[in-house]
């Protein structure tokens, strides 16, 4: 008999709880992912508008604070690890074996999750861009693209190959750009249960997985000097999901005794700020495998573990808060950051407002997130969930 393992719902949030089996959200999954957006936000504000002359560039030295500002592709990658690890934990849980998965509902789920709130951001995107606001059509970019590649860019969105696009043709659009995770992910869900109905043992998908993780560092080192290639493309990203995925056939074992989660947790905490802080110019071949690596370690440190924690209390609530709304923060921080640009450029922004112009873009970019959650992800999700599933 396996042990009970927390079930989550097809993003990482647990599943609601019922009156035969209360269950509450992992607070440390909530964490990580907290983290892993945080280091996103960070890094699209510092391109945008800079920490370099604020009082975080007195404060800080210029290589800490480069570290801090411009590593924070490799929070994507923690946000890939989680995908991995949460998806399978949660089919785990609604089927209890990987080869018992049903597509349909599978599939069905995965699209009242993702699609509302990517559609709502998408339409104002459009709009805005037919408007000619900058930021928000192809006006960014380094070379001039046809306007057709402003619709092409939304549907490769919406049929998950915009990193592709992006391999072809460079930067497209400011804000349609960030979307190439979405693909990465999106391609991983159409994948996972045609390979697992297929393969119909877990040694083989295990197996599977772990040919994208040796396949990763290889793809890696043949476009070094490409960061479009060895960020965004397929197999440049695969195996930071691999790994997630075995984390969780691990944690369905219990393989890791209850007393040494913590510190399993905590070294896999401290690896992840020093892989981080090290960068990743000059480490693309493996510095995202490390960081896929630690995030795995710290997962499966959390999995069976409902002890209170560094990661758990009162001093990282906010963290936690940012974890739960991690998506709806992820599709509509660039919106507001693009119409923040349009208000004041890098260089009308003083040193003393710089800082207070970041604390601003959180706190707006909450709202919104929060916002659309409640009123759109949410009761979306619910509706197509009662009136197509079973």
């Amino acid at each position: 008999m396996f042990p009970k393992i927390p079930k989550y719902n097809d993003v990482g949030d647990q599943l609601l709880p019922t009156k035969s089996a209360p269950i509450s959200r992992n607070a440390r999954v909530d964490f990580l992912r907290g983290v892993a957006i945080s280091c996103v936000l960070i890094l699209h504000f510092a391109l945008a508008f800079g920490f370099k002359n604020s009082p975080l560039g007195t404060l800080l030295s210029p290589a800490l604070l480069h570290a801090i500002a411009f590593n924070g592709n490799f929070g994507v990658t923690m946000f890939f690890v989680i995908s991995g690890f949460l998806i399978t934990s949660n089919s785990l849980s609604r089927w209890n074996n990987l080869k018992e998965i049903n597509a349909r509902t599978f599939y069905l789920f995965r699209f009242a999750r993702i699609m509302p709130s990517l559609l709502l951001v998408l339409a104002i995107i459009v709009t805005l861009g037919c408007l000619d606001i900058p930021f928000f059509d192809n006006s960014d970019n380094n070379h001039h693209l046809p306007s057709s590649y402003f619709l092409i860019s939304i549907g490769s969105v919406l049929s998950f190959w915009h990193n592709v696009l992006m391999q072809t043709s460079g930067y497209i659009n400011y804000c349609i750009d960030v979307y190439w995770s979405l693909s990465v992910e999106e391609v991983f869900y159409l994948a996972l249960p045609l390979v697992c109905l297929l393969l119909r043992r877990t040694w083989l998908i295990v197996a599977v997985c772990i040919t994208a993780i040796v396949i990763g560092p290889i793809y890696r080192s043949q476009h070094t000097n490409n960061e479009i290639f060895f960020m965004y493309g397929y197999f440049a990203c695969f195996d930071a999901i691999a790994f997630g995925c075995i984390t969780a056939l691990l944690a369905r074992r219990g393989i890791i005794p209850i007393k040494f989660n913590r510190v399993l947790r905590l070294a896999a905490a401290i690896a992840l700020g020093v892989v981080y802080l090290r960068g990743i110019d000059g480490h693309e071949i493996f510095g995202f495998s490390l960081i896929a690596l630690a995030s795995a370690a710290f997962l499966l440190g959390a999995a069976n573990d409902n002890s209170p924690g560094w990661s758990t209390g009162r001093l990282s609530s906010g963290v936690r808060w940012v974890g739960r709304y991690s998506y709806e923060i992820y599709l509509f921080h660039i919106v507001v950051l693009g119409l923040m640009r349009n208000v004041l450029t890098k260089e009308q922004l003083s040193y003393s407002a710089r800082l207070p112009w970041f604390l601003l873009f959180l706190v707006l970019t909450a709202l919104v997130a929060w916002l659309v959650a409640r009123y759109v992800s949410e009761p979306a999700n619910t509706a197509i969930r009662r009136r197509y599933g079973h």
